[in-house]
């Protein structure tokens, strides 16, 4: 397994800006299908590999998988995004794309404020 030796900060800014420069648009080699969240992301280990060569475990989302759903078949459509606990996999059912973004933009800020703020305090508790 290709262990990914990214700053998941770094990761989570970067999916930010793919999201907000409208990174999820429809696709010029798809145009018949929705963009999938994170799966169509350059953060993916399997971006462009269409045998998914790389496994799940891998990447660096896996850490916000609930535990009972690391094993899934995409794990990454299982993360908790709303405070209502709803997944990828809820919203693919019940949201509208626009909607779906909204969330994922609401969750990436809170994930990178909560990282920030953890090394900031452990920054100043290095100090201490």
């Amino acid at each position: 397994m290709a262990e990914d030796n990214r700053d998941i900060l770094d990761v989570l800014k970067f999916e930010l800006s793919f999201l907000e420069d409208g990174g999820y648009g429809r696709s010029p080699r798809s145009p018949w299908r929705a963009p999938a969240i994170f799966e169509d992301s350059p953060i993916c280990p399997n971006f462009c590999d269409p045998a998914h060569t790389q496994p799940c475990e891998s990447c660096l989302l896996a850490q916000f998988v609930p535990d009972g759903q690391r094993k899934d078949n995409i794990p990454c459509r299982f993360i908790p995004l709303t405070q209502e606990k709803q997944t990828l996999e809820d919203l693919y059912r019940t949201a509208s794309q626009a909607e779906m973004e909204q969330a994922l933009a609401k969750w990436l800020r809170a994930q990178i404020a909560r990282i920030e703020q953890e090394r900031g305090l452990a920054a100043q508790e290095g100090v201490a």
